[in-house]
């Protein structure tokens, strides 16, 4: 028996979903001018923590894909975007609701945390 013998099953789980990559081209349009909250996560190729953090992130946009916007962005492929946000440590999660930084969040976190950490902003409003 293979352990992925449900096609429609990914590593991410039932509900993850694979996160947009935003870039400093369009970081604007898809963060700062979305109808929903938008949480970016800063990240790197070369980061353990950020390699944890990505399939909660994924579980999370899928579960909540009608309240949040989950995308992610390369620090090092971005700087631009990376210092005008003031990204100093990777992984950042910022949440950004009508184009401003409503929450900053610094280091992996568990699902369960993250998601407490997230309740103001999932809340409807």
């Amino acid at each position: 028996m293979l352990l992925n013998d449900n096609p429609s099953r990914t590593s991410r789980g039932q509900a993850g979903q694979e996160l947009e990559a935003v870039t400093d081209a369009t970081f604007a349009d898809r963060v700062l001018g979305s109808d929903l909250p938008v949480l970016v996560e800063f990240w790197a190729t070369w980061c353990g923590p950020c390699r944890m953090l990505g399939p909660v992130l994924e579980q999370i946009a899928g579960e909540y894909a009608d309240r949040l916007r989950v995308v992610k962005i390369n620090y090092d492929e971005n700087p631009q975007t990376g210092m005008s946000t003031h990204v100093m440590a990777v992984p950042t999660m910022q949440v950004y609701r009508g184009g401003e930084v409503v929450k900053s969040l610094v280091g992996a976190r568990s699902k369960a945390r993250l998601l407490a950490e997230l309740e103001d902003v999932l809340s409807p409003a």
